[in-house]
């Protein structure tokens, strides 16, 4: 089941909920979900996948979605900002390393 963590745009400020685990939304509506948040290409390509593979695509990537989703995230500068404990707790869950908290 997927877990809510807060991340939020530095340069924006804008905050948004992201989700890490199992995709029950993804399994149930598929390429959909890309699509609602705004991923075109990305909901393209799933659509296409799924339609090739006659749905065995929207059960395998249910696995794997909301950890690619947070990936493509951080790569275009969202950072983790919830509490201290969900942070670390998504950071080991989605593999990425938390910036040192200490003086300068």
């Amino acid at each position: 089941m997927a877990t809510a963590v807060i991340i939020k745009h530095p340069n924006s400020g804008m905050i948004k909920i992201g989700y890490y685990g199992f995709s029950w939304t993804y399994l149930f509506f598929g390429w959909f979900v890309p699509l609602f948040r705004g991923e075109l290409g990305v909901a393209a390509l799933h659509m296409l996948f799924s339609i090739i593979t006659l749905g065995i695509w929207q059960f395998i990537v249910a696995f794997l979605y909301n950890r690619q989703y947070m990936t493509r995230m951080f790569l275009s500068g969202w950072v983790l900002a919830d509490s201290e404990g969900n942070n670390e707790m998504a950071a080991q869950r989605l593999g990425v390393v938390l910036p040192k908290r200490g003086r300068k």
